[in-house]
Protein backbone atom coordinates (compact mmCIF):
# COMPACT_ATOMS: atom_id res chain seq x y z
CA UNK A 1 0.00 0.00 0.00
CA UNK A 2 1.59 3.24 -1.37
CA UNK A 3 1.17 6.47 0.55
CA UNK A 4 1.57 10.02 -0.06
CA UNK A 5 3.33 11.90 2.75
CA UNK A 6 0.49 13.68 3.99
CA UNK A 7 -1.41 10.33 4.19
CA UNK A 8 1.36 8.48 6.00
CA UNK A 9 0.94 11.20 8.76
CA UNK A 10 -2.44 11.89 8.84
CA UNK A 11 -4.49 8.10 7.77
CA UNK A 12 -3.30 5.48 10.96
CA UNK A 13 -4.72 2.27 11.62
CA UNK A 14 -4.92 1.55 15.07
CA UNK A 15 -6.24 -2.04 16.10
CA UNK A 16 -8.00 -0.15 19.39
CA UNK A 17 -9.68 2.29 17.55
CA UNK A 18 -12.56 0.49 14.32
CA UNK A 19 -10.89 -2.54 14.38
CA UNK A 20 -7.58 -1.58 12.89
CA UNK A 21 -9.86 0.34 10.03
CA UNK A 22 -8.10 3.30 8.72
CA UNK A 23 -8.62 6.72 10.64
CA UNK A 24 -7.68 10.50 10.91
CA UNK A 25 -4.98 10.38 13.12
CA UNK A 26 -5.68 11.49 16.84
CA UNK A 27 -9.29 11.07 15.98
CA UNK A 28 -11.91 8.22 15.94
CA UNK A 29 -13.13 9.62 12.68
CA UNK A 30 -12.80 6.91 9.83
CA UNK A 31 -11.81 7.30 6.50
CA UNK A 32 -15.65 5.70 5.28
CA UNK A 33 -17.39 8.04 7.48
CA UNK A 34 -15.36 10.84 5.29
CA UNK A 35 -15.85 8.78 2.26
CA UNK A 36 -19.62 8.81 2.74
CA UNK A 37 -20.52 12.28 3.70
CA UNK A 38 -18.80 13.14 0.08
CA UNK A 39 -20.24 10.22 -1.72
CA UNK A 40 -23.89 9.61 -0.27
CA UNK A 41 -24.51 13.16 1.37
CA UNK A 42 -22.66 15.07 -1.80
CA UNK A 43 -20.64 17.19 1.20
CA UNK A 44 -18.04 19.29 0.30
CA UNK A 45 -14.63 19.02 1.68
CA UNK A 46 -15.52 22.37 4.07
CA UNK A 47 -18.69 20.83 5.69
CA UNK A 48 -17.36 17.55 6.17
CA UNK A 49 -14.60 19.06 8.21
CA UNK A 50 -17.41 21.15 9.63
CA UNK A 51 -19.40 18.01 10.23
CA UNK A 52 -16.37 15.55 11.88
CA UNK A 53 -14.69 18.96 13.34
CA UNK A 54 -11.34 18.14 11.71
CA UNK A 55 -9.22 20.49 9.71
CA UNK A 56 -9.27 20.46 5.84
CA UNK A 57 -6.18 18.86 5.28
CA UNK A 58 -7.05 15.53 7.43
CA UNK A 59 -10.91 15.45 5.17
CA UNK A 60 -8.28 15.74 1.83
CA UNK A 61 -5.99 13.15 2.89
CA UNK A 62 -8.96 10.99 4.04
CA UNK A 63 -10.47 11.42 0.14
CA UNK A 64 -7.21 10.67 -1.32
CA UNK A 65 -6.79 7.68 1.02
CA UNK A 66 -10.54 6.63 -0.29
CA UNK A 67 -9.62 7.39 -3.96
CA UNK A 68 -6.04 5.28 -3.81
CA UNK A 69 -7.70 2.63 -2.01
CA UNK A 70 -11.09 2.13 -3.23
CA UNK A 71 -11.84 -1.34 -2.46
CA UNK A 72 -10.48 -1.79 1.24
CA UNK A 73 -13.06 1.09 2.28
CA UNK A 74 -15.76 -0.28 -0.18
CA UNK A 75 -15.28 -3.63 1.79
CA UNK A 76 -14.76 -1.71 5.08
CA UNK A 77 -19.08 0.37 4.01
CA UNK A 78 -19.94 -2.82 3.36
CA UNK A 79 -19.22 -4.92 6.34
CA UNK A 80 -20.45 -1.57 8.58
CA UNK A 81 -23.84 -1.90 6.43
CA UNK A 82 -24.56 -5.51 6.64
CA UNK A 83 -23.72 -5.39 10.51
CA UNK A 84 -25.66 -2.18 10.78
CA UNK A 85 -28.90 -3.69 9.31
CA UNK A 86 -28.68 -7.15 10.65
CA UNK A 87 -31.55 -8.61 12.31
Amino acid sequence: MVKTRSEARIIVCDPRVHGGEPIIRGTRVPVRSIALARNEDGLAPAEIAAEFNVDIAAVDAALAYYDAHRAEIERIIDRHERATHKA
